[in-house]
């Protein structure tokens, strides 16, 4: 019998061939999921690209219906710029700003919001923020925003605008220290803006009101408040009723700061001539009490020259252009003194440096444009005297103003003795 053969296989090639199916399935597996990862990056790359182009799109017709001043077509195009790319801190702040001012400060909150938390420090998008948040009652966050906001904002107009808004939530909430301090940077910002000298009288006018009502209840018979009463007489045109009050307040304290001086100027319109001798008598007992008073020296200097005795009037004027150089009263007071003395060269730049210092001094001007013809400056002279005459015009119609507001008109001095 032939002997049989065995074949007896070792188990561990079982495993091994286990194992080589196993990967090869596994490895199917792999290239499947690469595929389909492969082909979802690429829609996803198709998808953001996409995405951006859409993005960029809207931006540009944005962009173009600003410039044909449309913002109302403007804001659906910045919304789904948004809607696309939410941390964008232009697209979010632009639409923010655009619907403040179309009038939709709610809807404006949330992108102005949006803008600062991806960009921090922005004050103009604070500042539409802060008026945004005042606009929808939330007077306490505004406030806050602006008041961040307000000293680093570069636009003019729009500072202008975010300054007149805290100070009426100053002066309304009764905080006129602290409405002060931007008025002050406002006046200085725009001197002339209409809006910006509104504020300022209101709340000066409300400090003032507040000062008075204190005055007249803790110190109701002291000096300062007859002279605070003789300022308000003044002010109503009620000239002899003032004089009335500084002669209370100075009776009761005759070293009162300022009154003799105050009371002097009123003395001084008069045309009668024993009362403008009080007059010199209060600028006198003004110098006593202060020897530094230039005013008073410069009144003293007025009246001299007045009496034709110009030397003593020069010696004045110089005196008080040491005091206070830059005071262009004083320096036209000392030029009309050295042309009657016939010192025209001393006058001239005296005159020059005046109409620099005070461009709105009439006199100034007149008074130059003379020394000007004097010398043969015809153009020069030509010029000063229209300037002369558009502010003469101008300051009598402010007189005609001042005395409908019951203002004391005489306060305005009169020229015609000036322009002999």
């Amino acid at each position: 019998m032939s002997p049989s053969l065995s074949f007896r296989v070792h188990p561990n090639v079982f495993v091994v061939l286990y194992n080589l199916k196993y990967m090869k399935a596994m490895l199917r597996s792999v290239l499947a999921a690469l595929l389909l990862l492969s082909a979802a990056a690429l829609c996803f790359s198709q998808t953001a690209q996409d995405k951006q182009q859409s993005f960029v799109a809207h931006i540009h017709k944005a962009q173009e219906y600003l410039r044909a001043k449309r913002p109302d077509l403007a804001i659906p195009e910045l919304r789904a710029a948004a809607a696309l790319n939410p941390t964008d801190v232009a697209t979010q702040g632009d639409l923010g700003v655009l619907l403040f001012f179309q009038g939709k400060a709610a809807e404006a909150i949330p992108h102005l919001r949006a803008a600062l938390e991806q960009q921090p420090g922005l004050p103009q998008i604070q500042g539409v923020l802060g008026l945004a948040e005042v606009h929808t009652l939330d007077f306490a966050q505004g406030r806050k925003d602006m008041e961040a906001s307000f000293p680093l904002i570069a636009d003019q107009k729009f500072k202008i605008q975010v300054g007149l808004e805290l100070v009426s939530l100053y002066t309304q909430s009764g905080e006129l220290d602290e409405a002060t301090p931007i008025l002050v940077q406002l006046q200085k910002l725009a001197p002339n803006n209409a809006e910006v000298l509104y504020a300022a009288y209101r709340t000066y006018s409300d400090i003032a009101s507040e000062s008075m009502l204190a005055l007249a209840l803790h110190a109701p018979q002291s000096a300062q408040m007859h002279q605070m009463m003789a300022h308000e007489e003044t002010r109503q045109g009620k000239t002899n009723d003032a004089i009335a009050e500084y002669r209370k307040a100075i009776a009761i304290d005759p070293h009162l700061p300022g009154a003799h001086f105050e009371l002097a100027e009123l003395l001084h319109t008069s045309q009668d001539a024993a009362i403008k001798k009080q007059a010199e008598q209060e600028y006198h007992a003004a110098l006593a009490e202060n020897p530094q008073d230039e005013k008073s020296i410069c009144r003293l200097g007025e009246i001299d020259a007045q009496k034709g005795d110009f030397q003593k009037a020069s010696d004045e004027f110089n005196r008080a252009v040491k005091l206070q150089p830059t005071d262009a009263d004083a320096k036209l007071g000392l030029a009309k003194v050295l042309i009657e003395l016939n010192q025209t060269d001393k006058a001239l730049p005296l005159l020059e440096q005046t109409v620099q210092e005070e461009p709105t001094n009439a006199i100034a001007h007149y008074r130059l444009g003379t020394l000007y013809r004097k010398y043969g400056r015809m153009e020069d002279a030509k010029r000063e005297i229209e300037l002369y005459r558009q502010l003469k015009d101008m300051k009598e119609k402010l007189r005609v103003q001042y005395k409908d507001l019951l203002i004391q008109p005489n306060e305005i001095r009169a020229d015609e003795q000036d322009e002999k």
